[in-house]
């Protein structure tokens, strides 16, 4: 089994996300300093999606409304002020899931076997979703038209207690 605190998460988030932004949104997505770079409304939606299997963890991508609106609206199609708001929390529910896809390919690609789980949003206001215990934890924030998009990835072997 390969050693999952060897594989560069970052870079495969990194280059996941600006290639899903790109080819499914028609968005560009510059990264920036994580560390820096914070949401800037209170009220916000996060997509994510968890892995089962030798690995266990979790994807998660943080928007502002704003964002997801523009996002959702690209996705479709359609107008920002048609978009309905089930269609904003499927479009951000899925947006985790092409990320996690690809991060669960380069899981699989390195010998871990692992499934998605369906993705799900969360909308709200002044809230935070973390965990505990996780071998690793890699955040890479992104930003597009003033906003920021943060993208989180969660991961321990699945024998690891």
């Amino acid at each position: 089994m390969s050693d999952i605190e060897s594989i560069d998460f970052k870079s495969l988030m990194r280059n996941s996300t600006c290639d899903i932004f790109d080819k499914m949104l028609s968005m560009s997505v510059e990264t920036v300093d994580s560390e820096q770079a914070h949401i800037q409304e209170t009220h916000k939606i996060v997509g994510s999606v968890g892995l089962a299997g030798e690995v266990i963890g979790c994807i998660n991508i943080h928007v502002d409304t704003a964002l997801a609106e523009t996002i959702t609206a690209n996705m479709l199609g359609e107008n920002p002020e048609d978009i309905e708001d089930e269609e904003i929390l499927d479009v951000v529910g899925e947006l985790s899931n092409m990320i996690g896809g690809n991060l669960k390919s380069c899981l699989c690609d390195a010998g871990l076997s692992c499934s998605l789980s369906i993705p799900i949003a969360t909308t709200g206001k002044d809230f935070v979703i973390g965990s505990k215990a996780w071998l690793r934890h890699e955040r890479c924030a992104f930003q597009t038209k003033g906003h920021v998009a943060m993208v989180e990835f969660y991961i321990k072997s699945n024998n690891q207690h």
